[in-house]
């Protein structure tokens, strides 16, 4: 065995691994909990319109996850069984197509944004706010397709403690510079949504120059960008492959999410800031899935490029356990905090008794969600791509939305209503993934061979 296949083999393990992932996504969820906080002193129109449009933003950065998706996946496998032929050509490639992807996306968020907020049929005020920061931060995107494409090259190596110091970085900024636009220190004048807008410009950029001096310090091989016209067919087929179906799961939850919001706003301005408020504090129970997700595909990968395919089965059950029993005794204190924790963004009775009501039915709904978020990360990193998006578009559309409309709308349940068909979506899907993993019709997949390296 070469001394370069031994070192591919010295993976980390999922403690390893997953501390530094989770905070680094802690203080990436911090970054939207903390303008929401700073938000709320301001006004809760503001709140609800940044909200609408993070959602927006949200379904558009899913578009690059099709090829970060389909990176991460060759990446692992690659460099589990020493294969770095083609390691270089392929994040070359990645590189190229999401920066092409991003110059798109942020030139029609930045000058329509009215396109996509008037989707939701918003109050006029809130419909102006949220297209003023849509507009603006949207016109960034391209930023955030270049830094998925490289923190999936660093993540993929084990290169996650240099990733969260970032991200701690990047958060102190924004406090700082949310704090000089809302606050009026030093007489400054009040820049209200506009200013936190160009604060998470400032925020992105800072973090594309961040990603980009440990890619140079830290890989083996200088990252760059190639001409469209080099790209080879070859690699485009396996990106396409594995990426198009692995990001149709994400995708087709952030859409159906989209329709759902839709449906609240049905019950009211206060029903759509209590989701706002709730979901921005229970996404702290949802980054520890994805943590344990993101580990679990790192590892898996490794061992499957390695050919030692039962060690990968086994290390995905126990990353489920592990992701099972983190999310439910979060879950539960979360709930015993919930009042005080809601207090600080708003004083509203009625937010607070209701968003208690959600809190409570998280403890059903997060371990559910952990399950689909290993499980799905462990048939994605074995190229068993195609089975997580059917059955999610399925489960999705058939179960989730519909149930949410019927349940909130329909029986009058509201809020509580729609995140019992979250749950009841969640658990079925978890169950039919749980079912696939441990059926082993993922190891009949080959994505490492030599051909598909030296194409």
């Amino acid at each position: 065995m070469s001394s370069k296949r031994s070192a591919a083999l010295n993976t980390p393990g999922l403690f390893t691994l997953t501390w530094p992932i989770f905070i680094e996504l802690l203080f990436g969820m911090l970054l939207g909990a903390v303008d929401t906080m700073m938000l709320s002193g301001y006004s809760d129109e503001a709140v609800a319109a940044v909200g609408i449009a993070n959602q927006v933003l949200t379904v558009a950065g899913m578009i690059f996850g099709f090829i970060t998706i389909g990176t991460a996946v060759m990446l692992n496998q690659w460099l589990g069984a020493g294969q770095f032929g083609g390691v270089e050509r392929i994040s070359s490639t990645s590189l190229t197509l999401n920066l092409m992807l991003g110059l798109i996306i942020s030139a029609a968020l930045f000058f329509f944004p009215e396109a996509f907020i008037s989707l939701f049929h918003l109050s006029d005020e809130v419909s102006r706010i949220g297209e003023a920061y849509l507009s603006i931060v949207g016109g960034s995107m391209f930023m955030i397709a270049l830094t998925m494409t490289l923190g999936t090259m660093l993540r993929c190596r084990g290169i996650v403690k240099e990733m969260m110091v970032l991200s701690l970085v990047i958060n102190v900024i924004n406090i700082l510079g949310n704090y000089l636009v809302l606050m009026e220190p030093f007489g400054l004048p009040v820049l209200g949504v506009e200013g936190v807008a160009a604060v998470t410009w400032v925020c992105r950029i800072i973090s594309l120059l961040g990603f980009l001096v440990l890619c140079y310090r830290k890989l083996e091989h200088p990252i760059r960008l190639i001409s469209p016209r080099r790209i080879q067919g070859g690699d485009l087929r396996y990106l396409f492959k594995l990426g198009l179906p692995s990001a149709g799961e994400p995708v087709s939850y952030n859409l159906s999410q989209s329709i759902i919001t839709y449906f609240i706003t049905l019950l009211g301005a206060a029903a759509l800031t209590t989701k706002i408020y709730t979901q921005n504090m229970t996404s702290f129970i949802f980054i520890i899935s994805m943590a344990v997700g993101s580990g679990t595909q790192i590892i898996v990968g490794h061992l499957i490029g390695a050919d030692k395919k039962e060690d990968a089965y086994r290390s995905g059950v126990y990353s489920l356990k592990v992701g099972l029993l983190l999310t439910g005794s979060v879950s539960v204190i979360l709930y015993f905090i919930s009042e005080p924790l809601l207090r600080l963004f708003t004083s509203d009775t009625d937010i607070i008794q209701l968003g208690t009501e959600l809190f409570l039915l998280s403890i059903w709904l997060e371990p559910a969600r952990a399950c689909n978020m290993v499980l799905i990360s462990s048939l994605n990193s074995a190229g068993d791509v195609r089975f997580p998006v059917i059955i999610g578009i399925i489960s999705m559309w058939g179960i989730s939305v519909p149930l949410a409309y019927v349940m909130g709308i329909t029986l009058n349940m509201g809020l509580a209503g729609i995140w019992i068909a979250f749950a009841i979506d969640e658990w079925v899907r978890a169950g039919l993934m749980f079912y696939r993993w441990r059926r082993r019709a993922w190891k009949k997949v080959v994505l490492v061979t030599s051909s598909s390296v030296s194409m």
